[in-house]
């Protein structure tokens, strides 16, 4: 089953091509460059798009344009290719890049997105509950690193891989299949748009 996986959710974009578990390519850069990428993958790979069978696509939390990107593109491909998909949380992949490891996104506006109880929170980074020795990953735990570790948590050093996103989780973590415009994108709270009109 070749599988098209990518996550635009954070800074950095990541997208791969994955053939039954195995990888075949994988991509970081940026959303606005996601199908190019895509493009470039199916080429490494030898592929053509009507060879792919499924996509997993990043719901977030992250950037609130970066979630539409992904979802819009995967909804795109999906419609021109008769493919089915599923939705992977953001925070979920990071963390099956660093097993046992606490995902830390930045979220901007002085926050971060992360798990509390295993479940999805945006919250002050002051509001971190981390017990001493504790992984924290991710572009929010290189912000908040001195926080982070004043606490008592462990934070990679800022060029450690575990920091960045990589498609080949969502491609693992990938559950039952359906529709693609069934997706739900994660926010987490509302867009700043919506905010500023309020």
């Amino acid at each position: 089953m070749l599988t098209l996986a990518f996550d635009t959710a954070t800074q950095v974009a990541t997208s791969a091509l994955v053939d039954d578990g195995e990888l075949l390519g994988e991509r970081l850069s940026r959303a606005q460059t996601l199908l190019e990428d895509v493009d470039a993958l199916l080429r490494q790979g030898g592929a053509h798009p009507r060879d792919l069978d499924v996509l997993a696509v990043g719901v977030g939390p992250g950037s609130f344009t970066g979630v539409r990107i992904g979802l819009a593109t995967a909804q795109g491909l999906a419609l021109s290719l008769e493919l089915q998909g599923a939705g992977v949380s953001t925070l979920a992949a990071l963390a099956a890049g660093a097993p046992g490891a606490l995902p830390v996104i930045d979220a901007r506006r002085r926050e971060v997105f992360t798990l509390a109880g295993g479940v999805p929170v945006v919250l002050a980074p002051g509001g971190l509950d981390v017990e001493p020795g504790t992984s924290c990953i991710g572009d929010g735990a290189r912000r908040y690193r001195v926080l982070l570790e004043g606490k008592g948590a462990v934070v990679p050093p800022d060029d450690d891989e575990r920091h960045l996103p990589r498609a080949r989780f969502p491609a693992q973590l990938a559950g039952a299949l359906g529709p693609v415009d069934a997706i739900e994108p994660l926010y987490l709270r509302v867009p700043d748009a919506e905010r500023s009109v309020r």
